[in-house]
Protein backbone atom coordinates (compact mmCIF):
# COMPACT_ATOMS: atom_id res chain seq x y z
CA UNK A 1 0.00 0.00 0.00
CA UNK A 2 2.79 2.38 0.94
CA UNK A 3 4.60 1.36 -2.24
CA UNK A 4 1.67 2.43 -4.41
CA UNK A 5 1.35 5.79 -2.63
CA UNK A 6 5.04 6.52 -3.06
CA UNK A 7 4.89 5.60 -6.79
CA UNK A 8 1.88 7.84 -7.39
CA UNK A 9 3.53 10.77 -5.67
CA UNK A 10 6.64 10.30 -7.77
CA UNK A 11 4.70 10.26 -10.99
CA UNK A 12 2.78 13.38 -9.94
CA UNK A 13 6.03 15.18 -9.19
CA UNK A 14 7.52 14.27 -12.54
CA UNK A 15 4.41 15.42 -14.39
CA UNK A 16 4.33 18.71 -12.54
CA UNK A 17 8.01 19.34 -13.14
CA UNK A 18 7.64 18.63 -16.81
CA UNK A 19 4.80 21.11 -17.06
CA UNK A 20 6.74 23.82 -15.23
CA UNK A 21 9.90 23.31 -17.24
CA UNK A 22 8.28 23.16 -20.70
CA UNK A 23 9.30 26.07 -22.99
CA UNK A 24 6.59 28.73 -23.59
CA UNK A 25 5.19 29.30 -27.05
CA UNK A 26 7.14 32.09 -28.91
CA UNK A 27 5.62 35.59 -28.42
CA UNK A 28 4.74 37.68 -31.54
CA UNK A 29 7.62 40.06 -32.54
CA UNK A 30 7.18 43.78 -31.82
CA UNK A 31 9.08 46.97 -32.62
CA UNK A 32 9.68 50.01 -30.41
CA UNK A 33 8.34 53.09 -32.19
CA UNK A 34 7.39 56.72 -31.67
CA UNK A 35 4.14 58.12 -33.00
CA UNK A 36 2.90 61.49 -34.19
CA UNK A 37 -0.53 62.74 -35.14
CA UNK A 38 -1.52 62.91 -38.81
CA UNK A 39 -3.01 66.29 -39.66
CA UNK A 40 -4.04 68.34 -42.66
CA UNK A 41 -2.08 71.47 -43.55
CA UNK A 42 -0.10 73.18 -46.27
CA UNK A 43 3.49 73.92 -47.22
CA UNK A 44 4.97 76.67 -49.32
CA UNK A 45 5.36 75.76 -52.99
CA UNK A 46 8.66 77.19 -54.17
CA UNK A 47 10.89 77.65 -57.21
CA UNK A 48 14.66 77.81 -56.67
CA UNK A 49 17.12 79.45 -59.05
CA UNK A 50 20.67 80.77 -59.07
CA UNK A 51 21.84 84.15 -60.31
CA UNK A 52 24.06 87.20 -59.91
CA UNK A 53 23.40 90.59 -58.35
CA UNK A 54 23.23 93.36 -60.96
CA UNK A 55 22.17 97.01 -61.07
CA UNK A 56 18.52 97.47 -61.90
CA UNK A 57 17.65 99.32 -65.10
CA UNK A 58 16.09 102.19 -63.14
CA UNK A 59 19.21 102.61 -60.99
CA UNK A 60 21.79 102.94 -63.79
CA UNK A 61 23.13 106.13 -65.35
CA UNK A 62 25.57 106.47 -68.25
CA UNK A 63 27.67 109.64 -68.17
CA UNK A 64 28.43 110.87 -71.69
CA UNK A 65 30.63 113.60 -73.13
CA UNK A 66 28.50 116.74 -73.57
CA UNK A 67 30.65 118.03 -76.46
CA UNK A 68 33.82 117.30 -78.40
CA UNK A 69 36.36 117.44 -75.57
CA UNK A 70 39.62 116.03 -74.27
CA UNK A 71 39.71 113.99 -71.05
CA UNK A 72 41.95 116.02 -68.77
CA UNK A 73 41.84 113.83 -65.66
CA UNK A 74 40.05 110.77 -64.28
CA UNK A 75 39.30 110.83 -60.53
CA UNK A 76 37.64 107.42 -60.05
CA UNK A 77 38.17 103.75 -60.84
CA UNK A 78 35.79 100.96 -61.84
CA UNK A 79 34.18 99.33 -58.81
CA UNK A 80 34.66 102.38 -56.59
CA UNK A 81 31.85 103.78 -54.45
CA UNK A 82 31.46 107.56 -54.73
CA UNK A 83 29.37 110.08 -52.85
CA UNK A 84 26.84 112.36 -54.47
CA UNK A 85 28.66 115.36 -55.97
CA UNK A 86 32.06 113.64 -55.99
CA UNK A 87 34.29 114.57 -58.99
CA UNK A 88 34.44 111.92 -61.69
CA UNK A 89 36.24 113.41 -64.70
CA UNK A 90 37.72 116.71 -65.87
CA UNK A 91 37.06 117.59 -69.50
CA UNK A 92 38.86 120.23 -71.53
CA UNK A 93 37.32 121.65 -74.74
CA UNK A 94 38.89 120.30 -77.90
CA UNK A 95 40.32 122.82 -80.40
CA UNK A 96 37.17 122.45 -82.53
CA UNK A 97 34.88 123.08 -79.54
CA UNK A 98 36.96 126.07 -78.42
CA UNK A 99 36.75 127.56 -81.92
CA UNK A 100 32.99 126.99 -82.08
CA UNK A 101 32.56 128.72 -78.73
CA UNK A 102 34.63 131.71 -79.84
CA UNK A 103 32.56 132.03 -83.00
CA UNK A 104 29.31 131.78 -81.06
CA UNK A 105 30.41 134.42 -78.57
CA UNK A 106 31.42 136.77 -81.42
CA UNK A 107 28.15 136.14 -83.24
CA UNK A 108 26.17 136.86 -80.11
CA UNK A 109 28.00 140.15 -79.56
CA UNK A 110 27.46 141.29 -83.15
CA UNK A 111 23.80 140.26 -83.11
CA UNK A 112 23.17 142.15 -79.89
CA UNK A 113 24.83 145.28 -81.27
CA UNK A 114 22.71 145.04 -84.43
CA UNK A 115 19.55 144.63 -82.39
CA UNK A 116 20.42 147.68 -80.29
CA UNK A 117 21.18 149.83 -83.37
CA UNK A 118 17.98 148.69 -85.10
CA UNK A 119 16.00 149.60 -81.99
CA UNK A 120 17.43 153.11 -82.09
CA UNK A 121 16.72 153.45 -85.82
CA UNK A 122 13.17 152.25 -85.28
CA UNK A 123 12.67 154.92 -82.65
CA UNK A 124 13.81 157.49 -85.25
CA UNK A 125 11.51 155.97 -87.88
CA UNK A 126 14.56 154.88 -89.90
CA UNK A 127 13.80 151.11 -89.60
CA UNK A 128 10.65 149.13 -89.99
CA UNK A 129 9.03 146.98 -87.36
CA UNK A 130 9.92 143.90 -89.39
CA UNK A 131 13.60 144.85 -89.44
CA UNK A 132 13.51 145.32 -85.67
CA UNK A 133 11.84 141.93 -85.17
CA UNK A 134 14.42 140.21 -87.38
CA UNK A 135 17.30 141.82 -85.50
CA UNK A 136 15.87 140.88 -82.12
CA UNK A 137 15.32 137.28 -83.26
CA UNK A 138 18.90 137.01 -84.51
CA UNK A 139 20.15 138.31 -81.16
CA UNK A 140 18.00 135.77 -79.31
CA UNK A 141 19.20 132.90 -81.47
CA UNK A 142 22.82 133.90 -80.89
CA UNK A 143 22.27 133.99 -77.11
CA UNK A 144 20.66 130.54 -77.18
CA UNK A 145 23.54 129.07 -79.16
CA UNK A 146 26.07 130.51 -76.74
CA UNK A 147 24.10 129.28 -73.71
CA UNK A 148 23.98 125.76 -75.17
CA UNK A 149 27.74 125.73 -75.63
CA UNK A 150 28.18 127.06 -72.10
CA UNK A 151 26.02 124.20 -70.78
CA UNK A 152 28.18 121.71 -72.69
CA UNK A 153 31.32 123.03 -71.07
CA UNK A 154 32.70 124.59 -74.24
CA UNK A 155 33.76 127.76 -72.41
CA UNK A 156 36.56 126.04 -70.45
CA UNK A 157 37.51 122.99 -68.37
CA UNK A 158 34.52 121.15 -66.85
CA UNK A 159 34.43 118.75 -63.91
CA UNK A 160 31.73 116.09 -64.19
CA UNK A 161 30.34 115.09 -60.78
CA UNK A 162 28.32 112.13 -59.54
CA UNK A 163 24.60 112.93 -59.69
CA UNK A 164 23.90 110.61 -56.73
CA UNK A 165 25.65 108.18 -54.38
CA UNK A 166 26.84 105.52 -56.76
CA UNK A 167 29.06 102.61 -57.67
CA UNK A 168 31.25 103.05 -60.75
CA UNK A 169 30.38 100.06 -62.91
CA UNK A 170 32.47 100.79 -66.00
CA UNK A 171 35.07 103.37 -66.96
CA UNK A 172 35.59 103.99 -70.67
CA UNK A 173 37.70 107.16 -70.59
CA UNK A 174 41.44 107.64 -70.15
CA UNK A 175 43.40 110.85 -69.64
CA UNK A 176 44.28 112.50 -72.94
CA UNK A 177 41.54 110.77 -74.93
CA UNK A 178 39.64 112.90 -77.43
CA UNK A 179 35.92 112.18 -77.18
CA UNK A 180 33.04 113.41 -79.30
CA UNK A 181 29.64 114.54 -78.08
CA UNK A 182 27.57 111.60 -76.79
CA UNK A 183 30.52 109.27 -76.20
CA UNK A 184 29.91 107.10 -73.05
CA UNK A 185 32.56 107.90 -70.45
CA UNK A 186 31.49 105.84 -67.46
CA UNK A 187 28.47 103.96 -66.04
CA UNK A 188 27.08 104.48 -62.54
CA UNK A 189 24.65 102.44 -60.44
CA UNK A 190 22.68 103.29 -57.32
CA UNK A 191 23.68 100.81 -54.56
CA UNK A 192 20.11 100.86 -53.23
CA UNK A 193 18.66 99.82 -56.62
CA UNK A 194 20.31 96.43 -57.13
CA UNK A 195 18.49 93.29 -58.26
CA UNK A 196 19.26 89.59 -58.24
CA UNK A 197 18.87 88.31 -61.80
CA UNK A 198 18.16 84.58 -61.96
CA UNK A 199 17.12 82.21 -64.72
CA UNK A 200 14.26 79.68 -64.57
CA UNK A 201 12.81 77.16 -66.99
CA UNK A 202 9.69 78.11 -68.96
CA UNK A 203 7.59 75.74 -66.82
CA UNK A 204 8.85 77.42 -63.64
CA UNK A 205 8.37 80.89 -65.12
CA UNK A 206 4.68 80.15 -65.67
CA UNK A 207 4.30 79.80 -61.89
CA UNK A 208 6.01 83.09 -60.99
CA UNK A 209 4.23 86.43 -60.68
CA UNK A 210 5.55 89.92 -59.93
CA UNK A 211 5.31 90.80 -56.24
CA UNK A 212 5.86 87.27 -54.92
CA UNK A 213 8.24 86.94 -51.98
CA UNK A 214 11.67 85.35 -52.26
CA UNK A 215 14.30 84.16 -49.81
CA UNK A 216 17.86 84.86 -50.96
CA UNK A 217 20.67 82.63 -49.72
CA UNK A 218 24.20 84.01 -50.08
CA UNK A 219 27.31 81.82 -49.65
CA UNK A 220 29.02 82.73 -46.41
CA UNK A 221 25.96 84.33 -44.82
CA UNK A 222 24.01 82.36 -42.22
CA UNK A 223 20.75 84.28 -42.50
CA UNK A 224 18.78 84.54 -45.76
CA UNK A 225 17.79 87.93 -47.17
CA UNK A 226 14.18 88.78 -47.97
CA UNK A 227 13.43 89.91 -51.52
CA UNK A 228 10.51 90.31 -53.89
CA UNK A 229 10.00 89.53 -57.56
CA UNK A 230 10.11 92.77 -59.57
CA UNK A 231 9.90 91.38 -63.08
CA UNK A 232 9.46 88.03 -64.78
CA UNK A 233 10.70 87.88 -68.35
CA UNK A 234 8.34 87.01 -71.19
CA UNK A 235 10.99 85.47 -73.45
CA UNK A 236 13.94 83.11 -73.21
CA UNK A 237 17.43 84.54 -72.95
CA UNK A 238 19.34 83.07 -75.95
CA UNK A 239 22.59 83.03 -73.98
CA UNK A 240 21.29 80.86 -71.12
CA UNK A 241 18.17 79.22 -72.54
CA UNK A 242 16.27 80.34 -69.43
CA UNK A 243 13.63 82.93 -68.65
CA UNK A 244 15.14 85.87 -66.69
CA UNK A 245 13.57 86.91 -63.40
CA UNK A 246 14.60 90.03 -61.47
CA UNK A 247 14.31 90.06 -57.68
CA UNK A 248 14.64 93.28 -55.72
CA UNK A 249 17.04 93.16 -52.78
CA UNK A 250 17.37 95.43 -49.70
CA UNK A 251 19.81 98.31 -49.90
CA UNK A 252 23.40 97.83 -48.75
CA UNK A 253 23.07 94.05 -48.27
CA UNK A 254 24.63 92.74 -51.49
CA UNK A 255 27.24 93.85 -54.00
CA UNK A 256 27.15 93.85 -57.80
CA UNK A 257 28.54 90.60 -59.15
CA UNK A 258 27.71 88.60 -56.01
CA UNK A 259 26.23 85.12 -56.60
CA UNK A 260 23.16 83.97 -54.70
CA UNK A 261 20.31 81.46 -54.73
CA UNK A 262 16.70 82.64 -54.67
CA UNK A 263 13.80 80.55 -53.40
CA UNK A 264 10.57 82.10 -54.69
CA UNK A 265 7.28 81.24 -52.98
CA UNK A 266 4.71 80.68 -55.74
CA UNK A 267 1.82 79.26 -53.68
CA UNK A 268 0.79 76.66 -51.09
CA UNK A 269 0.39 72.88 -51.40
CA UNK A 270 -2.51 71.38 -49.41
CA UNK A 271 -2.56 67.85 -47.95
CA UNK A 272 -1.29 65.88 -44.98
CA UNK A 273 1.88 67.51 -43.64
CA UNK A 274 4.33 64.93 -42.27
CA UNK A 275 7.97 64.98 -41.14
CA UNK A 276 10.33 63.76 -43.81
CA UNK A 277 11.45 60.94 -41.47
CA UNK A 278 7.97 59.39 -41.70
CA UNK A 279 8.25 58.89 -45.46
CA UNK A 280 9.70 55.60 -46.72
CA UNK A 281 10.16 53.96 -50.15
CA UNK A 282 9.54 50.33 -51.08
CA UNK A 283 11.75 48.15 -53.27
CA UNK A 284 10.27 49.73 -56.40
CA UNK A 285 10.88 53.27 -55.07
CA UNK A 286 7.19 53.94 -54.40
CA UNK A 287 6.64 56.12 -51.31
CA UNK A 288 4.63 54.92 -48.30
CA UNK A 289 4.07 55.65 -44.62
CA UNK A 290 3.19 53.43 -41.66
CA UNK A 291 0.17 54.11 -39.47
CA UNK A 292 -0.69 52.50 -36.12
CA UNK A 293 -4.04 50.69 -36.10
CA UNK A 294 -4.96 49.08 -32.80
CA UNK A 295 -1.33 48.57 -31.81
CA UNK A 296 -0.36 47.03 -35.15
CA UNK A 297 1.48 48.44 -38.18
CA UNK A 298 -0.33 49.32 -41.40
CA UNK A 299 1.58 50.33 -44.54
CA UNK A 300 -0.14 53.00 -46.63
CA UNK A 301 0.97 53.92 -50.18
CA UNK A 302 1.06 57.72 -50.68
CA UNK A 303 1.84 60.41 -53.25
CA UNK A 304 4.27 63.19 -52.41
CA UNK A 305 2.67 66.48 -53.45
CA UNK A 306 5.39 68.83 -52.25
CA UNK A 307 8.44 69.24 -50.06
CA UNK A 308 9.69 72.19 -48.04
CA UNK A 309 12.58 71.98 -45.61
CA UNK A 310 12.28 68.77 -43.56
CA UNK A 311 8.54 68.33 -44.18
CA UNK A 312 6.46 66.77 -46.96
CA UNK A 313 2.87 67.10 -48.12
CA UNK A 314 1.35 63.72 -48.92
CA UNK A 315 -1.98 62.29 -50.09
CA UNK A 316 -3.30 58.75 -50.32
CA UNK A 317 -6.66 57.00 -50.42
CA UNK A 318 -5.67 54.73 -47.54
CA UNK A 319 -4.66 57.45 -45.10
CA UNK A 320 -6.76 57.66 -41.93
CA UNK A 321 -6.51 60.91 -39.97
CA UNK A 322 -7.63 59.07 -36.82
CA UNK A 323 -4.64 56.74 -36.83
CA UNK A 324 -1.25 58.08 -35.63
CA UNK A 325 1.76 58.02 -37.91
CA UNK A 326 4.84 55.97 -37.05
CA UNK A 327 7.78 58.37 -36.95
CA UNK A 328 10.76 56.30 -35.79
CA UNK A 329 11.24 52.56 -36.09
CA UNK A 330 9.00 52.55 -39.16
CA UNK A 331 11.64 51.09 -41.47
CA UNK A 332 11.56 47.82 -39.48
CA UNK A 333 7.83 47.29 -39.83
CA UNK A 334 5.67 45.08 -41.99
CA UNK A 335 1.90 44.94 -42.10
CA UNK A 336 0.40 43.57 -38.91
CA UNK A 337 3.56 43.73 -36.78
CA UNK A 338 2.92 44.65 -33.14
CA UNK A 339 4.07 48.06 -31.90
CA UNK A 340 5.60 49.08 -28.60
CA UNK A 341 5.22 52.82 -28.17
CA UNK A 342 8.21 54.57 -26.61
CA UNK A 343 7.51 56.67 -23.54
CA UNK A 344 7.17 60.40 -24.16
CA UNK A 345 10.64 62.00 -24.00
CA UNK A 346 12.45 58.66 -24.18
CA UNK A 347 15.75 58.61 -26.06
CA UNK A 348 15.50 57.54 -29.66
Amino acid sequence: MNYRWILGAALLAVGTGAALGAPAKDAAPSVLVTLTALHQGSLARTVSAYGVVQPGAAGQRTVMAPASQTVGAVYVRAGEAVAAGAPLLRLVPSPETAAAYAQARSAQRVAQQLATRTQQMFAQHLATAQQLADAQKAAGDARATLAALDAQGANGPTVLRAPFRAIVLRLSAAPGALVSAGTPLLALARPEALVLKVGVTPAQAALIQSGESASIAVPGQAQPIAGRVEQRGAMIDPASGLVPVQIGVPANRLLPGQAAEATITVGRTQGYVVPHAALLADDQGAPYVVQAKGGAARKVPVRVLGTHGDQDVIAGAGLDAGQPLVLSGNYQLDDGMHLRVAAQGAAK
